[in-house]
């Protein structure tokens, strides 16, 4: 019998592990992929918005080179945290399902049961895409991460969406040789919040016409060597050989409902939750980091979130 089990092995949920350690309580951190699964999945060459401080957790010093961290700066570093605090890590072990029962939780996995009187679910949301629902969706040419510009050398590339994900894809492909960039954007405009160096340089990228863009427009098919989509004005069809869907992502709204987590009557499908403790109305299942937001997931960052560990374990402790 555990005093808590942590679903996600992100920031988050680390700092929540490293405050049980601190406790003397008895943990375990799950989750489906690696350690830190979201950031291995960023672009390879991402630069954080934030500084390295304030993504440090566990007291555990964040030096980069720059004064903005890398992808690959940010990796090694929570390895580096997971090892000084020697974390007890349960990583790609994937939780079918959580049960209550008589006061405790049982979590079922390929791998065994295991019990515990608290659940954290600190699972953020970047492993749960919005799917574009168009014919063709399902086509092997259609990405919805982007790691690298490499693949799309040569190619006629379509990129979806107006956030910082889809423009610095447009950018890096358009640089690294992709025969075409053509952005599709739901909205009127590029995003208000997209990075302050990139927002320029993807607006004068589009208007001296090096990366064609389409705004209020959506697709309405995918084939083999065609996209097919529409704006206010026309439909359009062109030649196609990859579509870099980058449409955002949504928390796991369906093991939140599973284990008696109830939402706000509200646009975002925001969890309920006491923000003095975290803890939700479902007694004993604590909430950590992005998923506090439901659909909002611009709302908690590492930066602003890392004081939900504390006050969670506080709760649980006391």
């Amino acid at each position: 019998m555990h005093d808590l089990i942590i679903v996600g092995a992100g920031p988050i949920g680390i700092a929540c592990g490293i405050e049980a350690k601190k406790k003397n309580l008895s943990y375990l951190i799950f989750d489906k992929g690696t350690l830190v699964n979201s950031l291995y999945n960023y672009p390879q060459n991402m630069t954080f918005f934030s500084t390295s401080d304030k993504l440090e957790i566990g007291n555990v010093p964040f030096i980069s080179h720059n004064s903005k961290p890398t992808r690959a700066e940010a990796l090694e570093y929570y390895r580096r945290v997971a090892l000084h605090w020697e974390l007890k890590l349960n990583l790609y072990e994937s939780i079918d399902t959580i049960l209550k029962t008589n006061e405790k939780f049982v979590i079922h996995t390929p791998k065994g049961n295991y019990y515990s009187r608290n659940i954290v679910i600190a699972t953020g949301f970047y492993d749960r895409p919005f799917l574009l629902n168009v014919p063709g969706e399902t086509l092997p040419k259609v990405k919805h991460y982007y790691t690298e510009p490499h693949p799309y050398f040569g190619m006629d590339l379509v990129v979806v969406g107006s956030a910082n994900s889809a423009v610095d894809a447009a950018l890096e492909t358009y640089r690294k040789g992709a025969k075409s960039v053509t952005m599709i954007v739901r909205e009127k405009e590029i995003g208000k919040n997209v990075k302050y160096w990139a927002r320029p340089d993807i607006i004068n990228r589009i208007e001296e016409g090096s990366i064609k863009s389409f705004f209020n427009a959506r697709i309405t098919k995918i084939e083999e060597k065609f996209v097919y989509f529409e704006d206010s004005k026309e439909s359009y069809t062109i030649p196609n050989d990859f579509v870099l869907a980058m449409t955002g992502y949504e928390p796991n709204f369906k093991m939140l409902e599973e284990i008696g987590v109830s939402f706000h009557n509200d646009e975002h499908k925001t969890p309920i939750y006491n923000p003095n403790t975290m803890e939700s109305n479902a007694k004993g299942v604590y909430l950590a980091g992005v998923v506090c937001g439901g659909y909002k997931t611009n709302k908690w960052f590492i930066e602003n979130s890392r004081e939900h560990a504390s006050v969670i374990i506080n709760a649980i402790s006391n």
